[in-house]
């Protein structure tokens, strides 16, 4: 009897766990498949976040990758030469989370 209850316990965990983690957005899925990125970045810094000609620079680029993660949040906050601030706009779950999508695609 112990050790049926045993087992519930722990899938009951294992299910809270799970639904906990599909929950949270994960850092390393997608930039692009981002919503947040679709919404807010995509029109200047493209499609794959590659940059675009008359827009905003790639992200992943050599350059990208040697910021720090403070760097590249206080970018997407405060905004850089012609890129606008964004503190106003996001919340900083939602920068965040762009920054660590960000450092990902700069890590493959």
């Amino acid at each position: 009897m112990k050790a049926s209850g045993l087992i519930v316990a722990a899938s009951c965990w294992l299910l809270v766990l799970g639904e906990a983690s599909a929950q949270t957005p994960q850092p390393a899925a997608s930039l692009a498949a981002n919503p947040v990125y679709q919404k807010s970045c995509k029109k200047c810094h493209g499609d794959n976040a590659e940059g675009r000609h008359f827009g905003g620079p790639s992200l992943v680029s050599e350059k990208t990758a040697a910021m720090s993660a403070d760097d590249l949040h206080g970018i997407i906050a405060n905004g850089k030469g012609h890129m606008p601030k964004f503190s106003d706009k996001l919340t900083p779950a939602d920068i965040d989370t762009l920054v660590q999508q960000i450092e990902a695609l700069n890590k493959k």
